[in-house]
């Protein structure tokens, strides 16, 4: 039997619902969450504030509780706050709680390598100026933005109830500059079931944030993402699926 850690944004109403989802049918992995206070997302004091470690390392050393064998921060701030920021936050989860970590972020950082992709469009629920820093974040990172389209929305909860239809004409749109992957970035966003939808005539891979952060744990407690089927090429591709 796999437990699989997760830190949860408080206000997320997505990310366990099609956690579940992805994991229907897999009876050796089962998903656990801690939350943390998280509402808005913003550049303000009080809006990264929700972000220092010492309120994510409580949720984790709660998970620790239940013996897990990942803790995953499923969440996206390392986009705008800075890769490093999950780095070290990788590090401090792994020594507090003495549990192997991983996060969303460093998972699509690695997936994007693994993929050989530079050119990334992305689909984001985020204000203006948070879809700039993104941007900015993964150009430092060789990863450049060839189209994007963001809806504007601060309120964290918002994010949760953006209609499928939404999400399916925002990743239709950005297809049309033929990036690498389209990134629907935000574990909030119920974009994850039109990956296997809209794959076969893309293209693009297209990578939803809640099952890039699911492939990452995955492959932290060494099982072969390709045991998930239905979801989308990220579960099944070759070039993400390392042999053992």
């Amino acid at each position: 039997m796999h437990r699989i850690g997760m830190l949860t944004p408080s206000s997320n109403t997505v990310l366990e619902p099609v956690t579940a989802a992805i994991l229907a049918g897999q009876s050796e992995i089962t998903a656990h969450f801690s939350r943390f206070k998280v509402t808005e997302i913003a550049l303000d004091a009080d809006a990264l504030a929700q972000f220092d470690d010492s309120e994510i390392l409580r949720a984790a050393e709660l998970l620790a509780h239940a013996k897990v064998d990942v803790i995953a921060w499923n969440g996206t701030s390392a986009s705008w706050l800075g890769i490093e920021r999950d780095e070290r936050l990788k590090e401090r989860i792994e020594s507090t709680t003495g549990i192997r970590a991983s996060t969303c972020i460093l998972s699509l950082v690695d997936i994007l390598k693994r993929l050989g992709a530079s050119r990334q469009a992305l689909v984001t629920p985020y204000t203006d100026d948070v879809q700039a820093r993104i941007i900015k974040t993964y150009a430092g990172r060789g990863i450049q933005c060839p189209a994007e389209y963001h809806l504007g929305i601060r309120d964290n909860f918002s994010f949760g109830v953006v209609p499928q239809a939404r999400i399916r004409a925002m990743i239709a749109e950005c297809l049309n500059s033929s990036p690498d992957v389209v990134t629907i970035l935000c574990t909030n966003m119920n974009g994850a079931r039109l990956a296997a939808e809209m794959e076969p005539e893309a293209g693009a891979i297209i990578l939803d944030s809640v099952a890039v952060t699911l492939w990452g744990c995955l492959l932290e407690i060494g099982v072969r993402p390709d045991i998930i089927r239905g979801w989308g090429r990220i579960f099944t591709s070759d070039r993400l699926n390392p042999r053992p």
